[in-house]
């Protein structure tokens, strides 16, 4: 069977493999709303029976996981496919040109929550695989997956899933179909991923908030405490300053030096892709800070008044939201307890509230089985992937190299400017389509790999 024909037969099939996709966008599955949460995983089970596909409904702490099978004593290579049915939230809606829950076709695109961040790539690899059946008949490899409902919350749940479960996830490699291809529109395998660390702080003034007027110049204003706890804990280059921070990073390897050195670079394009027309760096510096170095950023700052009416106040408090990107091999407990030891030098008052991590993660690029999807990747795009040692982002990566100790490679079947997390998120439409023929011929040389 060449590809080709995959080609024609999914040519053949773009309607119905369309409307899969739509009907699957339109559930309200946001991480949050557990009545609509449930109806998807209900939904994605009886999807995945369809295709023949043993499949359950697994309990956690929180959302449900969607746990799947095809196995056969015959086979004896085992792929763990991961993925998401949760998405974000939708504000602001007023940005949207459409209704983010009525998927719709503009210029090649479609657009709606969840169709880049997982939905779409999640279906492209239940596609992919009904391809391959309709097309070869049984498959040449066992294959396990495990849908999860609550990654857009940090994946809280994930963790202690995969502990208690490491015999039935068993596997020869995970593969993953999420994040965004590279910003030239090459094909794009990456080996792991940026940890996060995501928590708060809270400087308290006054018990409540006080008129500006009458008690200026007495009542301390929390906001100038919190601006220079911020200019302690990182300067104006970039440079963080919790001590010990930098202690477990572990430098790049001339491998990866050499991978991300291959990778094109174009900072016009990418800065006017991200918004971003000032960007001013170059290539190495651009992809070593993006995979290589850890983050302290401000997600927001909450104190005070900020509406379109004159009130004059000293506010209570001043909150602030840190993510922190960590790269291997920082430990995001670690980190936290390092940052708390910073904040409470500077004012044991301040509260510093942990809200969620997750681990960096890491698969060697010089394995076998990196050459062997790099190359059938390679064939099914018929262009060489780039491949990247870690994505800027982060993923439950960890799970499977640390807990399973299996190899991991990320595959992100969406494009670039997907505005996923953003209003008008959308995935090409021949995004969608090549990401089903890749799942199929990854398939296929997996099988005549064993």
């Amino acid at each position: 069977m060449t590809l080709e024909q995959v080609d024609t037969f999914i040519d053949n099939h773009r309607k119905k493999y369309m409307e899969l996709l739509f009907d699957f966008l339109k559930i309200k599955s946001i991480s949050t709303d557990t009545e609509n949460i449930r109806h998807c995983a209900d939904v994605l089970k009886s999807n995945m029976e369809s295709l023949g596909i043993d499949t359950r409904i697994m309990e956690t702490g929180g959302n449900p996981v969607v746990y799947g099978e095809l196995m056969s004593d015959n086979n004896d290579f085992t792929l763990l496919i991961y993925g998401h049915y949760d998405v974000q939230a939708v504000e602001p809606v007023e940005l949207w040109a459409s209704d983010p829950f009525t998927p719709e076709i503009r210029d090649g695109r479609i657009y709606a929550r969840g169709v880049g961040d997982n939905k779409g790539q999640l279906m492209t690899q239940l596609l992919g695989i009904k391809t391959y059946m309709e097309l070869y008949g049984s498959l040449p490899i066992n294959i396990k997956f495990i849908f999860e409902g609550e990654e857009e919350l940090g994946s809280v749940h994930l963790s202690e899933f995969v502990e208690d479960h490491q015999s039935l996830l068993e596997a020869d490699l995970v593969y993953t179909a999420d994040g965004s291809s590279h910003n030239s529109g090459s094909p794009l395998i990456l080996l792991g991923v940026r940890g996060v660390l995501s928590f708060e702080m809270t400087v308290k003034g006054a018990d409540f908030d006080n008129h500006s007027g009458n008690t200026g110049n007495v009542v301390p204003n929390p906001v100038w405490k919190m601006i220079e706890l911020l200019n302690t804990m990182q300067d104006k280059d970039g440079n963080v300053h919790v001590s010990g921070f930098y202690d477990n990073v572990r430098g790049p390897s001339q491998t990866d030096m050499r991978l991300l050195s291959s990778l094109p670079y174009d900072e016009k394009d990418i800065g006017e892709k991200i918004g971003y027309t000032d960007l001013n760096m170059d290539g190495e510096a651009y992809y070593r800070r993006l995979t290589m170095e850890p983050t302290f950023n401000i997600a927001g700052i909450r104190s005070g008044y900020t509406g379109d009416h004159a009130k004059t106040i000293i506010p209570a408090t001043a909150t602030v939201n840190i993510d922190m990107r960590l790269v291997v091999d920082q430990n995001p407990a670690d980190i936290f307890d390092k940052v708390k030891r910073h904040v409470h030098a500077f004012d044991p008052d301040i509260e510093v509230a942990y809200r969620g991590a997750m681990h960096p993660s890491r698969t060697p690029s010089d394995l076998e089985i990196v050459r062997v999807v790099t190359d059938a990747v390679g064939e099914a795009y018929g262009k060489t992937p780039l491949v990247q040692p870690s994505m800027p982002g982060s993923l439950p990566d960890y799970v499977w190299t640390k807990i399973l100790e299996t190899p991991s490679i990320i595959m992100p079947y969406a494009n670039f400017d997907q505005h996923n997390h953003s209003p008008n998120e959308n995935l090409k439409v021949e995004h969608f389509f090549n990401g089903i023929k890749c799942t199929c011929h990854l398939i296929k040389v997996l099988g005549e790999r064993r």
